[in-house]
């Protein structure tokens, strides 16, 4: 799993950790006076380096490949910084995978529909939103995003792998739901007010690597509720001032539709705000020292 020591990585590492031997790649390694936990090994590995992913991932022979690791917005680095780090890697890593014969379970992101990071707020085409939906990003990280879901269709069809993306939304840990801080409506349109818990996102990874994926197929990984705690379609009209033509979406459902997750993968969301919010649990801990 590549990008297994980031701050969601890991919590899909300890999941994983429970079935499978997990080999965590990041760019650093944690020391060789490590104890890692269970299940885990580590190695350090730059996703830009295209012989070293290669070869790393011919020496490790893997049923599956997580790839997990890149620059997770558009913000902090410069533009072509992250377009060229996320579509390298994501080249590299799916490629590797194939010419193993390794199916694949990759981030993608919501942010590749091209509503976060645009300059001006738009409506959706419909909502709920589905995977359907036209991908028009105006941004490094989420064109880098529909390039790695371009990338996971030429090596389906070069290599016959499946690879399944996900798209997650605003990532959340229990007991600190920055969605809930959220006051202005502005800051939460990019994504329509959605959110997804750290811990469903681990599940949903584990979930597409469990599943009979055929070809390519993006699934979103979301709650089932937007975190306002006020309908959905209510709140898009008071920001817009209109909803989509096409608006089919039920009280406070999530704009984004997991009904698909549901019957590629038999994912459901488990979380929500409402308990989320306050719960205290430890992240995981990968090793001790």
């Amino acid at each position: 799993m590549t990008g297994g020591s980031g701050r969601s990585g890991r919590w899909i590492v300890d999941r994983l950790a429970d079935e499978y031997e997990v080999v965590c790649v990041d760019l650093s390694h944690p020391g060789f006076e490590i104890d890692p936990a269970p299940g885990i090994d580590f190695r350090a590995l730059d996703l830009a380096d295209r012989g070293g992913v290669f070869d790393l991932v011919r020496e490790v022979g893997p049923d599956a490949v997580v790839h997990w690791g890149a620059i997770p917005a558009p913000e902090r680095h410069p533009g072509g910084t992250v377009f060229e780090n996320n579509t390298i890697g994501a080249y590299n890593v799916l490629v590797a995978a194939g010419r193993e014969g390794a199916n694949v379970v990759q981030a993608s992101s919501e942010s590749a529909y091209g509503f976060p990071f645009a300059r001006e707020p738009s409506l959706p085409d419909a909502l709920p939103i589905t995977e359907n939906h036209p991908l028009r990003p105006e941004d490094p990280y989420g064109t880098s995003k529909a390039v790695a879901e371009e990338i996971a269709a030429m090596v389906v069809r070069r290599y016959g792998i499946s690879v399944a993306s996900i798209r997650p939304s605003w990532i959340q840990y229990p007991g600190e739901y920055a969605c809930r801080e959220v006051e202005d409506l502005a800051e939460g349109v990019g994504n329509f007010w959605s959110y997804v818990d750290v811990r469903d996102v681990a599940g949903i990874v584990a979930a597409a690597l469990d599943a009979d994926v055929e070809g390519h197929e993006a699934v979103h990984g979301a709650a089932a509720e937007n975190y306002l705690d006020r309908p959905t379609a209510e709140v898009v009209e008071d920001f817009f001032g209109e909803v989509p033509e096409t608006c089919a979406i039920e009280g406070d459902a999530s704009a984004l539709s997991t009904a698909k997750a549901g019957e590629t993968l038999e994912w459901s969301p488990a979380h929500s705000w409402r308990t989320a919010t306050e719960e205290s649990v430890d992240a995981p801990v990968l090793y001790t020292e």
